[in-house]
């Protein structure tokens, strides 16, 4: 197992590389920039979203204007600018060097987990990472563990009573679940029960009241107080995660373990006069579950970084996903290129222990054992 598992931490370098070449091969076609973003700022252009979305050209080099002087420029909105300004933007932005320098130094500066400062925001990266990193751990740590609370033992009651009425009904229930969307759902949630039309009894927005921010996470653990408010806050924006999550590991769940059930071991297992319970639980839930829970890992990565933008939107969540989403249409290039280098390592590196886990819950699985 060391040996798979030195070649898999080597496998993730190049994983990592094409991963980063490939987003920054993307973003310098994209539309916009920031050195136009600052533009923009500056002349009070181009502040709304579905504008930056909907800007034409590539890149910075967009469209060539005149700015007055004589002189033409690269940038949209750069009438009237002193193309010395503007070439000092592109110096502060580093646009002033070749396509493939600042990707190198880029790469250079991450290998040792230097993610710069943000263009915008004039906080380091990491201090931004970290300040957001409470709330997407909170989303995505609860989700997650709710989504395999359910899923596990509603999937298991629905192998074993296959075709039965709790079957049908719960099938119902999952497929309804599955067919809300989370956002409309965490709507309806702030509707009905966060002081809507109907009743009021969860916070509107945020993750602790106003009384205990600011205390930290241990100043806050101390207090049973802070932990209860904490708790109270994180219903509804969970149960819009949750509502949309558990479908499909359920009938994953349920799948495997009807296949389980059906194989001759289980068969051999009944005729030797074993209960059934001891027959579910002893032999076919390691085989079933295999896939399951050594996914775990995964899940929450999944849910941690992507699951949670529209719902932090919502509630007033300031977490990693609308850190993204802000910095994605502001070409914030390192806040979007540092989380995506952070993110990407956490994703292979789960990966890896999603394969150990494998191992862990089944030791015949050797790794090492296969013909490379």
């Amino acid at each position: 197992m060391t040996a798979y598992i030195i070649r898999r931490l080597l496998l993730i370098v190049p994983t990592l590389f094409g991963i980063m070449v490939v987003n920054f091969a993307i973003i310098q076609i994209a539309p916009g920039g920031p050195v136009e973003q600052a533009i923009a700022q500056l002349t009070g252009e181009g502040e709304a979203i579905t504008e930056r979305v909907t800007r034409s050209g590539t890149g910075e080099t967009l469209i060539v204007t005149d700015t007055g002087q004589g002189q033409t420029s690269r940038y949209r909105g750069a009438q009237g600018l002193d193309p010395e300004f503007i070439a000092e933007l592109e110096r502060r932005f580093g646009f002033d060097k070749p396509l493939h320098e600042r990707f190198f130094d880029m790469i250079g500066s991450y290998i040792v987990f230097d993610f710069g400062e943000s263009f915008f925001r004039d906080r380091s990266v990491v201090d931004l990472v970290l300040d957001k990193m409470p709330v997407s751990i909170s989303l995505g740590l609860w989700t997650t563990l709710l989504v395999y609370l359910i899923s596990i033992p509603l999937g298991v009651a629905k192998a074993v009573r296959d075709g039965s009425r709790f079957d049908i009904w719960t099938s119902a229930v999952v497929i309804v679940g599955n067919a809300i969307p989370g956002f409309l759902f965490a709507v309806f949630l702030l509707v009905v029960f966060a002081g809507g039309s109907y009743l009021d009894w969860f916070p509107l927005r945020g993750l602790l009241s106003d009384e205990y921010v600011g205390r930290g996470f241990a100043g806050c653990a101390a207090s049973v107080a802070c932990v209860v408010d904490y708790l109270w806050h994180m219903v509804l924006p969970v149960t819009a995660m949750v509502i949309g999550g558990f479908a499909t590991l359920t009938m994953l769940t349920k799948n495997t373990f009807l296949d389980q059930i059906n194989q001759q071991y289980v068969i051999t297992a009944r005729s030797k006069g074993l209960t059934e319970r001891r027959v579910l639980y002893g032999h076919v839930f390691r085989n079933a579950m295999l896939i399951v829970i050594a996914g775990f890992p995964s899940a929450f990565i999944g849910i941690l970084f992507t699951g949670s933008v529209l719902i932090e939107i919502i509630f007033s969540l300031d977490g990693l996903g609308l850190l993204g989403f802000e910095a994605a249409f502001a070409r914030d290039f390192p806040v979007m290129f540092g989380t995506l280098y952070v993110f990407s390592l956490l994703g292979l590196l789960m990966n890896l222990l999603a394969d150990i886990m494998y191992t862990v819950i089944d030791p015949r699985i050797d790794f090492e054992s296969r013909e490379v």
